[in-house]
């Protein structure tokens, strides 16, 4: 007996469940108008924060400058600066009762140093002031500086010349 070669006949391949390249795109499509009309207003809103964040950050330095020049009955030089609110200075400083702050000095949001300058006239002692986002004085929205003085008003950044501290 011979053996008859029966010619294969091809097997359907069961169809893999899964998604077409269009229903790929259209979802595609889909997450990207979405992200266009929310993401804009995410990142406004993450850009307030930090705004928000600085104005209360400088009003927390104000407070501890004030107590401090309760304690040493002046404010901090401009070499001296923030730095006194953390580390009492070499020498004898009379009535220093620091630190002043849990930790050291913080930087804006946007990883800039604060400014502190003091004032020998008027009826502020000192300006307090981040310069925004760009670092630099001026500037408009995310850019704009943002100040404090003793009074609770704002200082104008822009037109005081106080170096980094």
């Amino acid at each position: 007996m011979q053996r008859r070669r029966i010619p294969a006949v091809p097997r359907a391949i069961p169809r893999q469940a899964g998604f077409t390249l269009l229903e790929m795109i259209v979802v595609l499509v889909i997450i990207g108008l979405i992200m266009g009309l929310v993401g804009p207003r995410l990142f406004g809103q993450a850009d307030k924060a930090k705004v928000q964040t600085a104005g209360t950050q400088i009003k927390m330095l104000g407070g501890a400058l004030q107590t401090m020049r309760l304690d040493i009955s002046r404010w901090p030089t401009e070499a001296e600066g923030l730095a006194l609110l953390t580390t009492k200075p070499a020498g004898d400083l009379n009535g220093w009762a620091g630190p002043y702050l849990d930790e050291a000095v913080p930087n804006d949001p946007w990883g800039h140093p604060y400014q502190y300058s003091p004032q020998p006239s008027g009826t502020q002692p000192y300006t307090l002031y981040s310069w925004g986002a760009d670092g630099v004085p001026g500037g408009e929205g995310q850019n704009a500086d943002l100040g404090h003085l003793p009074d609770g008003g704002t200082a104008d950044a822009a037109n005081s010349a106080a170096p980094a501290n």
